[in-house]
């Protein structure tokens, strides 16, 4: 998590980071694609047609990892930049947050209920863990750096009365994903 003096001047006080992690086996796949096509032998079809499904495969889920990225919490809002969401998420326009934990394998997640009539362009796809009102997942906690305790913290602090942090409710701790 991110923090420091200049912050006011941008609009945020905490900015999350994206886990670069998943880099690793995309770009394997990239790279031994490639040798396969390197040593594959002239008229051999199967080992290019391995060869240059490795590199596609990898090369798109790669696209996919380097995506722009930004999720930001601050005293205006939530500045979210990610697939299918481009804008800051003002405290007005939320009505309530939830970090829950879905059944395992999964991660913990971030919820947004918004305000009745406000964020219509986002599709609500899953449910307040509470009271079950339809909600919209901001975040997949498994694609970040930060721990959910430090994103449980910001969000108390920014969203007060909003936020609810179903995970501390609960007493249990988040599942570590692979």
């Amino acid at each position: 998590m991110h923090s420091d003096d200049a912050a006011g001047e941008r609009g945020y006080d905490v900015e999350l980071h994206r886990d670069r992690g998943a880099l690793v086996l995309p770009l394997a796949c990239v790279l031994g694609g490639a040798v396969v096509l390197a040593l594959a032998r002239h008229g051999a079809v199967l080992p290019k047609l391995t060869g240059l499904g490795a590199v596609l495969l990898g090369g798109v889920v790669l696209v996919g990892l380097l995506r722009p990225f930004r999720f930001a919490i601050g005293a205006e809002g939530l500045t979210v930049r990610r697939p299918g969401l481009r804008r800051l998420i003002r405290w007005e326009e939320v009505d309530a947050l939830a970090l829950d934990q879905p059944p395992a394998p999964s991660a913990p997640r971030l919820l947004l209920v918004p305000v009745p009539g406000a964020l219509l362009d986002l599709p609500a796809t899953e449910r307040h863990p509470v009271d079950g009102r339809a909600a919209v997942e901001l975040l997949d906690l498994a694609r970040v750096r930060e721990r959910p305790t430090a994103v449980a913290t910001a969000l108390a602090e920014y969203a007060g009365d909003r936020f609810v942090d179903v995970l501390g409710l609960c007493g249990r701790e988040p599942e570590a994903t692979a």
